[in-house]
């Protein structure tokens, strides 16, 4: 293998017709994504940077993909001894950090499918993700560690616990972990259909489904990924985004793209996004590339943005961005934001690049070479400036293989060759989908895609409260905020409950699910069979 391979998949300047007509799927049977993203450059360049970690006291921890590879083979290691094996579930419960990524590439090398959790995830929400994949090793670090270990009685299945931090048995250290002998490993031999990742999504009924993906999902997001990066990548490339590496859109729109293509990757944990902080992580570290969720850019756009940036491109997806935040990045940052659309399930099919398209502000943009999507309702494909249901074409190197022990769910997400994404769109005479509205009850707020369900389950677990509804209400920031109307026992208090309600849904499902707005009501709206009529809530004062 050459000391810098070339795997771009498109030339500079080409129209996007063009890139659609002339593109076809390059699928490897036998694939991982633990080697192509780590061990394929540790043998072509093992100094070559994979990541630059800067810690919260200003610190530069620079990881080469020699340093990944043996980090991770060491953890596979240690793993497979107490009995990690292929389609096993392994819990990633980290920040961005190096060591999040040296875990889901050992669970890779082991054939075993990684699972990233958000840290800001609570009881109930771990409790319900970790008890349902069945997962049997997990790790985590300092701050999630107690959190964890109260959850284990609950967990028959989670034998293995790793942190990033100080341990005691039955803990193991993950720093003890990485620094053991490996001589005579040897990656599992996986196929490019054999699971890799799950990845939880909140849906409006039921619980949170876990979303199933293969490694060849990998090269499934590639093609969105260098067109929406303005030609990514290119010699000097640094790539950066503030998003949590525990949602696709920070993992596979950034993190793991960056490191099959050997490019520089930062990882930092905020606390608390900081747009002047990002800004100065951005100049310092000269990032070229960026995926920044929209609610983010609105945050930036309010601070006062450094000289000297080097950005090049940057992509947004999960919300709609107006033509304002377009022209804040080409006037003020001095490159395009570009748009993408896709969902847990089936990432990046969609998107809106300056360069080889006109730009419609507001618009998702084009179908990505690769993948065939439109718009159908019950009778078919609907016509231009028709409303339809936005569906991708199967089988799609980016699509999913299932949810996690849900098969009625799955068989309904498929339907006669499509997967239905539950948004709804129109399509112009140029072929440009915008976004309509969504066909579910699913909240966009600050990025997230929120469910209703847990929300509600964990306001009713109040002593004083009898039924709760979740919904959104637009606002300007973030696109849409939690409101939750609840129902109280006759001769509850309402004196203080609105503190009571917020703090129980940020400890029991997580901060970023914490209603903004509760309001208390007599009686909730009701379909004829018993289920909460959300869509006559959404507006009510």
């Amino acid at each position: 293998m050459p000391d810098t391979p070339d795997r771009r998949l498109f030339p500079n300047g080409a129209d996007w017709e063009s890139l659609r007509v002339g593109f076809r799927w390059d699928i490897p049977a036998r694939m991982n994504i633990a080697l192509l993203c780590c061990d394929s450059w540790a043998a072509a360049a093992p100094d070559r940077t994979a990541v630059i970690h800067r810690t919260a006291d200003g610190g530069r921890d620079v990881w080469s993909y020699g340093q990944l590879k043996r980090a991770s083979d060491a953890l596979a290691v240690a793993l497979a001894a107490r009995g990690i094996e292929p389609g096993d579930r392994v819990a990633v419960l980290l920040p961005q950090h190096p060591a999040a990524l040296v875990t889901h590439i050992a669970a890779m090398k082991l054939g075993a499918v990684s699972l990233p959790l958000f840290t800001l995830f609570g009881e109930d929400a771990l409790r319900y993700r970790l008890g349902d994949s069945g997962a049997k090793a997990i790790v985590t670090d300092a701050a999630t560690l107690d959190r964890v270990m109260g959850l284990a009685p609950a967990l028959p299945s989670l034998a293995t616990f790793v942190t990033a931090g100080p341990a005691r048995a039955p803990v193991l250290a993950f720093d003890d972990l990485i620094d053991a002998e490996t001589q005579g490993f040897t990656p599992v031999d996986t196929a490019a259909d054999d699971p890799a990742v799950m990845i939880y999504t909140s849906g409006t009924t039921g619980e949170p489904k876990g979303v199933l993906h293969a490694h060849r999902f990998l090269i499934g997001h590639l093609p969105c990924m260098e067109l929406s990066q303005g030609g990514f990548p290119r010699p000097g490339d640094t790539g950066w985004t503030p998003a949590d590496w525990a949602w696709i859109g920070g993992l596979m729109d950034m993190a793991l793209p960056c490191l099959y293509y050997g490019v520089p990757l930062i990882s930092h944990r905020f606390a608390k996004f900081d747009p002047e902080a990002a800004f100065r992580l951005m100049a310092e570290e000269r990032v070229t590339n960026a995926f920044i969720p929209p609610t983010a850019l609105r945050l930036m756009r309010q601070a006062t943005a450094p000289t000297g940036l080097s950005l090049r491109a940057i992509g947004s997806g999960g919300e709609a961005l107006g033509a304002d935040l377009l022209d804040w990045g080409r006037d003020t940052l001095g490159c395009p934001i570009n748009e993408f659309y896709g969902q847990t399930e089936a990432n990046l099919v969609l998107a809106a690049c300056t360069g080889p398209m006109p730009r419609i502000p507001g618009a998702m943009g084009l179908p990505v070479p690769g993948h065939e999507v439109t718009l159908r309702d019950a009778r078919g494909e609907v016509g231009t400036g028709d409303v339809g249901e936005v569906c991708v074409r199967a089988p799609d190197p980016v699509m999913f293989l299932r949810y996690w022990n849900k098969p009625e769910e799955t068989s309904a997400k498929l339907i006669d060759g499509w997967l239905r994404t539950g948004d709804l769109a129109t399509r112009d005479a140029s072929g440009q989908f915008t976004f309509h509205a969504r066909d579910d009850d699913v909240i966009t707020s600050a990025g997230y895609r929120i469910g209703p369900v847990e929300i509600e389950q964990a306001l009713a677990t109040h002593p004083d409260v009898v039924i709760a509804a979740v919904v959104g209400e637009p606002d300007p920031v973030r696109t849409e905020i939690v409101v939750a109307h609840v129902v109280l026992r006759d001769g509850a208090d309402w004196s203080g409950m609105e503190q009571a309600l917020q703090a129980l849904v940020r400890d029991k499902v997580s901060a970023h699910c914490v209603p903004r707005k509760i309001i208390r009501a007599e009686t909730l709206p009701m379909t004829a069979t018993g289920k909460i009529l959300r869509r006559a809530l959404r507006g009510k004062p």
